[in-house]
């Protein structure tokens, strides 16, 4: 048996931390008519559309970590919401690119100043934005980022399956 650790473990920190840091960003941006998530995604397609980059919806996925299905709804809210245009990929007609309306890009602009104000108080216990804290830990969560995900076990896969005598 493992012995119980005397404190809350990194995962629970991290896993508290991320549900503070989306709390404070879906009250900053309510006033904007955004949530979290599709504040993740707006900010997301504005950076990339300054790269030249018009991302399909799975691109736009693998940028922000989250599902693909879910960025499709989001998508969709945000396109009812005159923020985002949706269109068939010239290239691939199964994939859909999206991409900020003028509206969209002018409210982008108003959120990522009030997320950034935000950042500025979250990382003030660390020294600010550009304190070397900071950027350790950014360091830090980013090498936990990159590793990858082992495979869950497949329900057919014969070393995971019991026999019934």
């Amino acid at each position: 048996m493992s012995e119980v650790s005397p404190g809350p473990t990194p995962g629970f920190l991290v896993w508290r931390l991320a549900n503070k840091w989306r709390v404070a960003v879906d009250r900053a941006v309510a006033p904007l008519g955004l949530t979290h998530a599709q504040y993740s995604l707006v900010a997301s397609l504005y950076g990339m559309r300054r790269t030249g980059e018009r991302p399909s919806q799975r691109r736009l996925a693998d940028h922000t970590g989250l599902e693909a299905l879910y960025v499709s709804k989001l998508a969709r809210a945000l396109e009812a919401a005159g923020l985002v245009e949706r269109t068939r990929d010239p290239r691939d007609p199964r994939a859909v690119q999206l991409a900020l309306t003028e509206q969209g890009r002018t409210v982008t602009r108003q959120a990522i100043a009030v997320v950034q104000e935000l950042l500025r108080q979250l990382l003030e216990p660390l020294g600010g934005p550009d304190a070397p804290r900071t950027r350790a830990f950014t360091e830090e969560l980013t090498a936990l980022l990159d590793v990858p995900l082992a495979p869950s076990p497949s329900t057919n896969d014969q070393s995971t399956r019991r026999e019934t005598p």
